[in-house]
C-alpha cells in the first residue's frame, strides 16, 4: 500500500513488531482494490483477566472512492482473541472479504464474457407464471428452461410469449436452463 497506513495502540503500549505486521497484512490490500485513499487501524486491549492474560480487539477503517469500509475482529461468543496476532489477520481477512464484495458490486454482479461473443438470443415460448418459470427456445430450436429469478432487466412479469430475450445457457438437472434473462428491446 503506498498511503501511509495510521495504526493506533488503545489501552496497551505502543509495539513496533505489532506495526510491522500490520502494515504487512495492510500492503495486501491493494491486491483487492486498487484505489484505496485511507487506511486506519486500531488494535486495543478490550480487558484483561487476571489469571488469563488480555483479549484484543482490532478495527479497520479502508476509504475507497465512493465507500468507507470497516471491518474488526469480532469474536464468536465465549471465544475471544486471546493472540494479538490472530486479532489482527482475522480483521484483515474480513476487510478483505469486504473490499471483495464491493468489486463484486461495483461489477453489478456480471459475468465476463468475450467481447466478440454476444449473449444469444431466443424467443419465449411459454410462461407459467402461477408457478414462476417458463421456457424459451434457443438457435438452434431447443426449449430451454429459465426461473423468474433468472430475469433480469424489466422482470419475469413484462415477458410474454413471443418476446425476443438474450441469455446464457447452462446445463441444468433435466436439460438445458437459461440464466441471465433479458428481454430485447424492454427496460
Amino acid at each position: 500500500m503506498l498511503l501511509p497506513v495510521e495504526v493506533t495502540f488503545r489501552h496497551m503500549p505502543p509495539s513496533e513488531s505489532l506495526e510491522a505486521a500490520v502494515r504487512e497484512h495492510a500492503a495486501k490490500l491493494d491486491r483487492f482494490h486498487s484505489r484505496i485513499t485511507s487506511c486506519r487501524v486500531m488494535v486495543e486491549v478490550l480487558h484483561q483477566r487476571h489469571f488469563k492474560g488480555s483479549v484484543f480487539h482490532v478495527r479497520i477503517d479502508v476509504t475507497v472512492p465512493g465507500a468507507e469500509l470497516v471491518a474488526s475482529s469480532e469474536p464468536p461468543p465465549q471465544h475471544f482473541h486471546e493472540d494479538v496476532h490472530i486479532a489482527i489477520r482475522d480483521a484483515f481477512d474480513r476487510m478483505r472479504r469486504e473490499l471483495q464484495d464491493l468489486a463484486r458490486k461495483s461489477r453489478g454482479f456480471i459475468k465476463s464474457h468475450e467481447p466478440h461473443e454476444p449473449l444469444p438470443v431466443g424467443r419465449v415460448t411459454r410462461l407459467v407464471p402461477e408457478r414462476g418459470f417458463g421456457f424459451l427456445e434457443n438457435a438452434d430450436g431447443v426449449e430451454v428452461y429459465f426461473h423468474e429469478h433468472g430475469v433480469i432487466g424489466a422482470g419475469f412479469a413484462a415477458l410474454a410469449v413471443g418476446d425476443p430475450v438474450r441469455f446464457e445457457e447452462e446445463p441444468g438437472e433435466k436439460g438445458p436452463q437459461a440464466s441471465m434473462v433479458e428481454a430485447v428491446g424492454k427496460e
